[in-house]
């Protein structure tokens, strides 16, 4: 299903808004798209199992309030795996046609976890350390919305699609691909997500949402808010010449516009078309690609998922850019969880890229440049 679909036809919390994440998490366990009370029975299932120890908590204070909110997240996802079922199960000698069982346990308890210890970072940096409980009559996106300390309905809202659409991916980028290869070691899903988590920490991966919108606040500082296109195309030129690239444009798989691109794209004309900064993004999308075009070494010129997301946080508040990779963690939980449920029921083996020596990539590039 396109992400067009999925906002079409997984329930939403009202009518004509955007999908609730927990009917994705339904679509990737189960392959059929849920009823709207399927849905409300696991956003409850969900709140019902996210309680976390206050070691974990303590865990996250014994570090500098200076660390990066993803190191802090990461901590406190480190410090959930001692609940682990799955651990406790394959110590007790479970069976391995049943390892998805304790799989899953951990799987919805992560799902459910991670949005609590996200906000305690969150609130333990930016505000004072005052924590904002959970609302139990709150979905999962606009819980998690809540807890952060944003309660107005049109954040709520784009909680739920950030969540939805930065929750799943083809396996082969870092953090889902971490997730695979750490769990085929049979590592619980706990230790298997909080190394996915220091995958997308990386600049090249889950922090380029950071990069973006600094980067595009810097046009604005240098450039003023009224840049004209002539402008924005220099300073795109300044960019790429001081050997830095244009963050949030080209994809390692696609070959086009960024389909979470476009639906955030399209929230943003529903919600806030006048916002400076939209505009700013939207004439980036005329004067990017061109350019990267005329550079002749970029596949694909145009932008991904995070030439967007920070703008639209941005606007409703949550201006704190050094943050926005953690959200992204959070909706990866769904996806990565998912796939790991699924990688214990298919039984799926250890991974183990093959080994070549200097040699031998010699010899092969000898023959590819021969043929």
């Amino acid at each position: 299903m396109s992400i067009p679909e999925c906002q079409k036809l997984l329930p939403a919390a009202k009518p004509g808004g955007e999908p609730l994440p927990e009917g994705l998490l339904w679509l990737l366990l189960t392959g059929k798209v849920p009823t709207k009370e399927q849905v409300n029975a696991l956003s409850k299932e969900l709140r019902d199992r996210a309680s976390v120890p206050d070691y974990v908590f303590k865990a996250i204070d014994a570090l500098p309030i200076t660390a990066h909110p993803m190191t802090q997240f990461a901590t406190g996802v480190m410090a959930l795996q001692v609940q682990s079922e799955f651990q406790k199960a394959y110590e007790k000698g479970i069976h391995k046609s049943k390892y998805w069982e304790p799989t899953y346990e951990d799987s919805l308890s992560l799902i459910a976890r991670v949005p609590i210890v996200a906000s305690y970072v969150y609130r333990r940096i930016y505000k004072d350390g005052k924590v904002i409980p959970m609302n139990d009559s709150l979905d999962y996106g606009a819980n998690f919305s809540h807890m952060l300390g944003f309660d107005s309905p049109e954040m709520q809202e784009l909680m739920r699609l950030y969540v939805t659409i930065h929750s799943d991916h083809e396996g082969g980028n870092v953090s889902a691909h971490t997730g695979h290869l750490v769990a085929s070691a049979l590592s619980d899903p706990y230790l298997s997500f909080a190394a996915a988590l220091n995958g997308l920490a990386g600049p090249l991966h889950g922090l380029a949402n950071q990069e973006v919108l600094l980067w595009i606040k810097s046009v604005v500082k240098e450039c003023g808010e009224n840049i004209t296109t002539e402008q924005l195309k220099d300073y795109v030129w300044k960019t790429l010449n001081s050997g830095k690239v244009v963050p949030g444009f080209g994809h390692g798989v696609l070959r086009k516009t960024d389909p979470r691109y476009t639906c955030q794209r399209e929230f943003a004309l529903k919600h806030l078309p006048d916002d400076p900064l939209f505009q700013l993004v939207s004439k980036l999308y005329e004067v990017v690609p061109p350019v990267l075009t005329q550079l002749g070494k970029v596949k694909n010129p145009w932008p991904n998922v995070d030439a967007h997301s920070g703008v639209l946080l941005n606007y409703y508040g949550l201006t704190e850019a050094r943050y926005y990779t953690v959200l992204f963690g959070v909706s990866r939980s769904i996806g990565i969880c998912s796939q790991l449920i699924w990688d214990r029921a298919l039984g799926l083996p250890l991974e183990r890229p093959k080994s070549v020596t200097i040699e031998w990539l010699e010899n092969h590039c000898k023959k590819a440049s021969e043929n």
